[in-house]
């Protein structure tokens, strides 16, 4: 009984330093390489910096419209007064007509046109619908939303002054006056994103795809790498002196150990300094993190064991980056996207990973109102460490049968 236990203390201790031998040679491969360099420090390090720098503003402020008033009267002198009060707009031309400010808006000096028709004060005055136009610049969403935003509001505070001066001349005045014009109040209560900023609704998912895709890229170039480079043969040899469980193992460690402080700087640090919503737990966010670390190293693994060298690796990190961020659900409501769609996103960790990442982050969701994606992830974990083992062994007896000096190899062992 003793020297069983002796015999398996020592195996034990054999893996580990087998382990530990493992995560030492894959740190050693990537200080060795720039471009692993680039991508595990430079890309981890400098693009969530980047990101929120370009999107710090958050929102489009002051932005230049004209107004074409061919009323020329009291009341379309005090809407545009209303609408260059704004914090949204900025009216920096008036011109005579259409025609003239459509050569500024082509221009692109200004961003929309507001056209308020020659009868505005002679429609109101016989109690008469009036007509403002309103031609927005389509070109960004954040035009748009500036224009409308700031014009409509401008046209219903003017609106509503109109009522009540139609009503003081029938004799409401007072509170009955305002209670008639606006029979009923309304408080617009802005959840999750006060400011409506387009940094904080974006980063967090970018972030998330920032973590993965680095983490992605990152280990199909160092597998496109070894097969380039002939660095195959240590896994055959690893794989044959049984050794490459040991071996895998030591690589998701280290992976992990090293994404481990690259999601609290991204994620904990990060909206810190730049202000971006993280009204979660700093606990809950690394909790719910440690599946997804590692059902993103295990997909990551399972698809590097298709890839042969270093330039598909950099085809299929850019293919893919742009379909992960829609599939996410973050932009475009999930109960909108079609059922296959949705099926096929549930093959990627960044899918959970964000809806359960902007949960907690920006909706203060602790990790039990998380729950589905957290067992999601995990059932991906197994999943994908299941698949990551069976092609790697795959691979491996099939470059040993095909590869000449494998075979003899493995012939003299």
């Amino acid at each position: 009984m003793q020297k069983t236990n002796y015999n398996f203390w020592k195996s034990f201790r054999e893996s580990c330093k087998r382990v530990w031998k493992a995560m030492k040679e894959e740190l050693q491969m990537i200080l060795n390489d720039w471009g692993f360099i680039i991508v595990f420090f430079g890309a981890t390090l400098f693009y969530p910096l980047l990101y929120p720098m370009i999107y710090r503003n958050e929102t489009i402020r002051n932005m230049p419209v004209t107004i074409v008033d061919e009323s020329q009267t009291f009341l379309s002198r005090d809407l545009t007064r209303r609408i260059d009060a704004s914090p949204d707009l900025e009216v920096v031309a008036s011109f005579p007509n259409l025609e003239e400010a459509a050569k500024a808006f082509r221009r692109q000096n200004v961003h929309g046109v507001i056209y308020i028709e020659k009868d505005y004060e002679k429609k109101i005055n016989r109690n008469e619908q009036a007509f403002v136009s309103i031609y927005c610049d389509m070109s960004s969403f954040l035009y748009y939303r500036a224009m409308m935003l700031g014009a409509n509001f401008a046209i219903l505070d003017a609106g509503n002054d109109i009522k009540l001066q139609r009503l003081n001349q029938l004799g409401v005045t007072g509170k009955t006056a305002e209670i008639v014009a606006s029979p009923f109040e309304h408080e617009a209560n802005i959840l999750y994103n006060k400011p409506m900023g387009f940094a904080s609704f974006l980063l967090p998912a970018i972030l998330i795809l920032i973590i993965h895709q680095t983490l992605f890229f990152g280990l199909t170039i160092v597998n496109g790498s070894a097969c380039e480079e002939g660095r195959l043969y240590n896994d055959i040899f690893a794989h044959l002196n049984g050794s490459t469980y040991e071996k895998l193992l030591g690589k998701v460690l280290f992976y992990f150990l090293f994404y481990i402080t690259v999601v609290c700087y991204i994620l904990l640090i990060i909206p810190k300094i730049f202000n971006l919503p993280h009204i979660g737990k700093s606990i809950d966010v690394i909790l719910f993190m440690i599946p997804f670390l590692l059902a993103a190293i295990f997909f990551s693994l399972t698809i590097a064991s298709f890839i042969k060298n270093r330039e598909t690796g950099l085809v299929v990190f850019l293919f893919s980056t742009i379909v992960l961020l829609f599939l996410s659900g973050f932009s475009w409501p999930m109960s909108n996207i079609s059922r296959f769609w949705r099926t096929f996103g549930m093959l990627f960790p960044t899918t959970y990973g964000i809806q359960g990442y902007i949960k907690i982050n920006s909706m203060s969701a602790d990790l039990s109102q998380v729950k589905f994606e957290y067992i999601a992830l995990w059932i991906q974990v197994i999943v994908y460490s299941l698949t990551a083992v069976v092609f790697r062994r795959f691979n491996y007896e099939r470059y040993a049968k095909t590869n000449k000096s494998a075979s003899n190899v493995i012939v003299e062992m």
